[in-house]
């Protein structure tokens, strides 16, 4: 399965903060008096993600319907939480089927991916079920968060090293930021205070099935310049086990396959690697080759472990510290490993992290992470 992704370096944080109130005009099913939105993007060289929350300050509303306008020449090309079009700078979100009932004093989140060419700006005044919410205003610079290091990985130079206890709402914010890469689905992202492996947060994952079931919180962190061995660790904990259906739970933006994905998840059970370009999986697929995988436990917390290096065909990954041998490549072909794999010589430059869930058929999860680490240096369990 192949998606087109686009990268996550040079993030540019923007809040926009629209706070005014309005005069309704009568809807049958809910006239709002006045509402906030909260605009939140991640921008780069061509591309941004907008995380946008709406506060309805008036009666219930059973259907919504936010517009705004672009002011330069951004294009939405996804969307989650809500059904998004645009005609020239003008866009209108509707509702999903989920979140339809916005309670007075309510709120509801929603986001979108698209491109840019010569401006970004972002937009000034909404209306909600064609009630103005502002006028005029300037975007409001953030100040940069706390990132506190946990102690496991303070030391050993890692690039991300993150518990998400400085996550303080449960949308992920700050060094994470919930995206959608190609299409959305009913899944979402939110930091958990009730599961946790250390501390009191993680972050939970909840995986819709259904093609194209994409939702992700990504870091902030450009890894371009990591390496030339990427060492990633962290905790995961499943609630159902790998589907039959080829599901994605870890996603890596690599430059050498043009920005498309390393992906690890799973298939036929057991888990694997997938390279999104020409849809290699590690190990391959026959019988004899998802023997040399495992599957994954679910109902408590696994350590995953893995390196690539970024000179070479070579990777390996380890389960609770047990390396498996179906995830192990060297450049030397093993019989039912990495025959697919090793048809590409150009070795992966990984330049992002991705956390969440694709589903491409069936396949839905519950699962958490905690304790992320990624370095140039290898982070134990």
């Amino acid at each position: 399965m192949r998606h087109h992704r686009l990268p996550l370096w040079a993030l540019v944080l923007t809040v926009v903060a629209v706070a005014l109130p309005a005069i309704a005009t009568s809807r049958a099913q809910g006239a709002p008096t006045g509402c906030t939105v909260t605009y939140t993007t991640n921008e780069w060289s061509g591309g941004f993600t907008a995380q946008i929350r709406v506060t309805n300050l008036g009666a219930a509303l059973n259907g919504w319907r936010l517009e705004w306008a672009y002011g330069g020449d951004q294009q939405v090309t996804s969307a989650w939480n809500a059904q998004v079009t645009q005609a020239g700078g003008a866009v209108t979100a509707v509702n999903a089927a989920h979140n339809a009932v916005l309670a007075a004093g309510g709120s509801v989140d929603f986001g979108l991916q698209g491109t840019w060419r010569t401006a970004d700006p972002a937009p000034t005044a909404f209306a909600l079920n064609g009630a103005p919410c502002g006028g005029t205003t300037t975007p409001t610079p953030t100040p940069t968060p706390t990132v506190t290091v946990p102690a496991e990985c303070a030391g050993a130079g890692a690039t991300i090293c993150s518990d998400f206890e400085d996550q303080t709402g449960t949308v992920p914010s700050g060094t994470w930021q919930t995206t959608a890469p190609d299409c959305q689905g009913t899944g979402k992202v939110s930091v958990d205070t009730s599961v946790a492996y250390s501390g009191t947060r993680s972050l939970r994952v909840d995986g819709g099935a259904g093609y194209c079931n994409h939702v992700f919180a990504a870091s902030t962190r450009d890894l371009s310049s990591v390496g030339p061995v990427v060492y990633v660790r962290m905790r995961v904990r499943h609630t159902t086990a790998l589907p039959t259906n080829h599901v994605t739970f870890v996603s890596m933006p690599d430059a050498s396959q043009g920005g498309k994905a390393l992906r690890v998840g799973g298939q036929n059970g057991a888990l694997q690697w997938n390279r999104e370009s020409d849809d290699a999986t590690l190990p391959e697929q026959s019988p004899a080759g998802v023997a040399l995988s495992t599957p994954l436990a679910t109902g408590r917390w696994l350590c995953l472990r893995y390196q690539i290096d970024t000179t070479t065909q070579s990777m390996r990954t380890w389960v609770d510290d047990q390396e498996i041998a179906g995830l192990h490549v060297d450049g030397v072909p093993t019989q039912n490993v990495d025959g697919q794999w090793l048809t590409r010589s150009t070795p992966p430059r990984p330049t992002g992290l991705r956390l969440g869930w694709e589903s491409y058929g069936t396949g839905d999860d519950t699962l958490w992470f905690d304790d992320v680490a990624l370095g140039s240096s290898p982070i134990g369990c």
